[in-house]
């Protein structure tokens, strides 16, 4: 076993501890809480790299955090974080280093991993990016008819696309705004068509986006891009190297495609694609702020990477996130955890995290391949606020699970209008504060409300949340938050004795859709060997293609 947490979870001595001190709490109001620590509110909070969290409205108390401490060390996750942080294997399943940490580290760093210093890699290939972007946004770069690129579409799919959609949202405020930028991920055609309708292909730039040149949905989508833009330049094959360039590390295949290998950008083995929005991945993201902005993004990930080094577990705030999310899924028993960031540029930031924390985390065996007997990786949802209060927010508040929620502010706006900000802020800490203490059926009576209305009024509370607060949206600060739950991430992993940096369970689809792909397409009836429904399904399907 790599380095981390060594036997069975349940039998380290502070699960036992945890348990024991879980029966007496488990029913404890934050209520009473609050009443019995006046101080409660000022005192479980943490602050680091641009970011503060109050983590006081969770059902915990001094020795719940002191205990949940307890279980990191026994389980191995400060050992394990340093392994990851000095280049060890510690992806066992496809005995890989994890190195996104050395992908936003400072020029002047050296790691050494496998006999190569991987941060002087890293800074050679943002170099190239800087100096293409820099090109591109300048107007020197040009277009098969001398046209600036105005447009700048990514394909790609998963990590290589989930994490630059999220960031150009979240950044738009700084982004060039005279050019556009689109995404395509989806291998449904209408992704394809609804992102380039309007769009003049004599100024349109794509980046496509697969490490190995073969990615399923990306290269449909790449090759009809590569049509479309043919298309409508002519037809001349020396089009393409002027209109594409890739991120990759197949070099033939790309070369192939028709893009010049000197706008091939790559990246490494150790950066799985959930964590690699930092790397070449980022290029759309490079274009649309500018190389000095992505520097600032990368230094917030580097703020929080060195925070979670070096904090105490007692105020680290990726660790303690990450215990208290294993506290609610393994002793409270939740299966899902909201975020609600409140800004509307962190729109699809909830969208990013499923990504993020379900693939890391939606294992059922541990490191060694036993299978847990412990639940592992919560279903992480959300929506901006505050358009969530007017939709799901009822089932949190009165529902019948219970469900964690991360609230997600900034004091200040990147767009001030009006008294529309306080209003917002005011949301982020009324709900916060709802959820946590609630409305007895004796303030629902003492309001005037009928007898018989008053149950449906009453709100229970002892609803657990944590409150995120910075100053504003800016790169950096977006660079810390992602790096935030990316720790957690880990920590939970930790915690779990589970490998967070594989990702088997995307491999199995994919290879069944390979082998039915043929049989949709072939002329004469197949002979199909799939199950009666995956059968009857097929044969439906052709013969509504064929009666169309």
């Amino acid at each position: 076993m790599s380095a981390g947490a060594a036997g069975p979870l349940r039998e380290v001595p502070a699960w036992g501890r945890l348990q024991a001190h879980f029966a007496e709490v488990r029913k404890r109001h934050l209520r009473d809480l609050f009443a019995e620590d006046k101080e409660r509110g000022e005192r479980l909070v943490a602050d680091a790299a641009g970011l503060f969290l109050d983590f006081s409205k969770n059902r915990i108390t001094d020795e719940t955090v002191m205990l949940l401490g307890e279980l990191a060390r026994e389980r191995g996750v400060e050992e394990r974080r340093e392994a990851m942080f000095r280049g060890e294997h510690i992806n066992v399943s496809e005995d890989r280093a994890v190195l996104h940490v050395a992908l936003r580290m400072p020029r002047d760093r050296s790691l050494i991993v496998d006999g190569v210093d991987v941060v002087k890699e890293v800074h050679e290939t943002l170099d190239r990016m800087g100096a293409f972007c820099e090109r591109v946004r300048d107007g020197e770069w040009r277009g098969h008819t001398g046209k600036a690129i105005k447009n700048v579409v990514n394909i790609g799919i998963g990590g290589s696309d989930l994490g630059p959609v999220m960031a150009y949202e979240a950044l738009r405020h700084y982004s060039r705004r005279e050019m556009t930028f689109r995404f395509v991920s989806n291998i449904d055609g209408t992704d394809f068509v609804e992102a380039t309708r309007d769009l003049d292909p004599q100024e349109t730039l794509f980046i496509i986006s697969s490490k190995t040149f073969t990615t399923l949905e990306t290269m449909t989508n790449a090759r009809s891009a590569r049509d479309w833009s043919l298309a409508g330049l002519g037809g001349e094959e020396e089009a393409v190297a002027k209109h594409f360039v890739a991120v990759s590390t197949n070099a033939e295949a790309v070369a192939e495609f028709g893009i010049d290998t000197d706008n091939m950008f790559g990246f490494w083995e150790w950066v799985g694609g959930r964590y690699s929005m930092d790397s070449a991945i980022g290029l759309s993201t490079m274009l649309a702020v500018g190389p000095a902005r992505f520097g600032e993004l990368l230094a917030g990930f580097h703020a929080m990477d060195e925070h979670f080094q070096e904090a105490d577990a007692g105020a680290n705030l990726p660790m303690l996130m990450g215990l208290l999310s294993v506290w609610y899924s393994d002793f409270f028993g939740a299966e899902t955890c909201g975020v609600f960031p409140y800004d509307q540029y962190l729109h699809r930031f909830p969208a990013y995290l499923q990504q993020l924390t379900m693939e890391s985390n939606g294992k059922h065996v541990t490191l060694d391949g036993e299978h847990v007997d412990y639940d592992t990786g919560a279903i992480y949802w959300g929506e901006p606020g505050t358009n969530g209060q007017h939709s799901f927010y009822q089932l949190i508040h009165q529902g019948t699970r219970l469900i964690p929620v991360d609230f997600i502010g900034f004091a200040h706006s990147l767009n001030e209008l009006g008294d529309h900000h306080d209003k917002l802020m005011s949301n982020v800490f009324a709900q916060g504060q709802a959820l946590a203490f609630g409305k007895t059926a004796e303030e629902v009576r003492e309001e005037g409300t009928a007898e018989a209305v008053v149950p449906h009024r009453v709100f229970e509370g002892n609803r657990p949340s944590n409150t995120i607060l910075a100053e504003r949206l800016d790169p950096g600060t977006l660079g810390s938050l992602i790096a935030l739950y990316e720790h957690s991430v880990f920590t939970q992993g930790a915690i779990w004795g589970i490998d967070s940096f594989d990702q088997w369970g995307v491999e199995l689809g994919k290879e069944l859709a390979q082998a039915i792909i043929p049989e949709l397409e072939a002329g004469e009836e197949p002979k199909l060997h799939h199950d009666s429904s995956t059968n009857a399904l097929i044969r439906r399907y052709r013969n509504m293609r064929r009666d169309q």
